[in-house]
């Protein structure tokens, strides 16, 4: 068997990993800093649309994690990266809030709802009627449809909330068209972030808390995959899956010493 090569590049899930509904993992700031401290190169990659990295990073702050914004990968920065990609200036009407709109505002797209290129779909926790009718509408008429991430549910502290997956799922029952989910647990978000780092898969490390997006998205991409019990996911679920992480750990703060 091929020599395992030590991980040089670390990327971690946010929810469930460092924070839980906004408090701090133990272990969470004491893994970061380290990463800091020892020039390592990470992400910390979020499916969460709603906010902007510096929001983000605002938010991480305030639970006792300093990081830079540059160090912070959301779906949204992915939708974006792939239409630039895909369709460079293009138009867009967006079913989201300020985490996506700022992202295709940076990129050069136009937002319109006037025969737009894409309809793309994103999280919030406000869902307008209006605009989802709207966005179906634009689809039957011919726009593209892309969505951030195929999260069905999300948390809340009253428990959990319908998601851009649940969404995307009306949507597409009312015109026919499936979205393309550019977030975990498609690879192509891991691999635009491992471009973001000029990582290597095979020294590259993902550490998650859901088998079903960060793990085998992880997998796909060919990096290293640590799955977490902080989380949604408990030991005695992950044999329900067809594949298995590399590890399994009680928390990030069992990572700590392998920077």
């Amino acid at each position: 068997m091929a020599e395992t090569k030590p991980i040089e590049c670390w990327m971690t899930d946010m929810d469930g990993v460092l924070v839980h509904e906004g408090r701090l993992i133990p272990g969470a700031d004491a893994f970061i800093s380290r990463l800091r401290d020892c020039g390592r190169p990470f992400l910390v990659l979020t499916n969460n649309s709603i906010f902007t990295p510096r929001d983000l990073q605002f938010r991480l702050r305030s639970s006792g994690i300093d990081l830079p914004v540059e160090s912070i990968w959301t779906s949204a920065l992915a939708t974006a990266t792939f239409l630039d990609d895909q369709r460079p200036q293009g138009s867009a009407y967006v079913v989201g809030e300020a985490g996506l709109t700022t992202a295709l505002h940076e990129i050069g797209y136009v937002l319109t709802d006037n025969a737009p290129d894409y309809v793309v779909l994103g999280e919030t926790r406000t869902y307008s009627f209006e605009a989802v009718t709207t966005a179906i509408r634009l689809i039957r008429d011919g726009a593209r449809f892309v969505a951030t991430n195929p999260d069905a549910v999300g948390p809340s502290s009253d428990g959990v909330l319908p998601a851009t997956g649940a969404v995307a799922a009306l949507m597409s029952r009312a015109t026919g068209v499936s979205p393309y989910f550019v977030g975990k647990p498609n690879p192509l978000m891991m691999r635009a972030a491992l471009n973001r780092l000029q990582a290597h898969s095979e020294t590259t490390a993902m550490v998650g808390d859901r088998m079903d997006t960060d793990i085998v998205a992880g997998l796909e991409a060919g990096m290293r995959t640590i799955l977490v019990l902080t989380g949604i996911m408990q030991a005695e679920e992950i044999d329900r899956f067809p594949y298995r992480p590399n590890r399994v750990v009680p928390s990030i703060a069992d990572l700590i010493d392998e920077i």
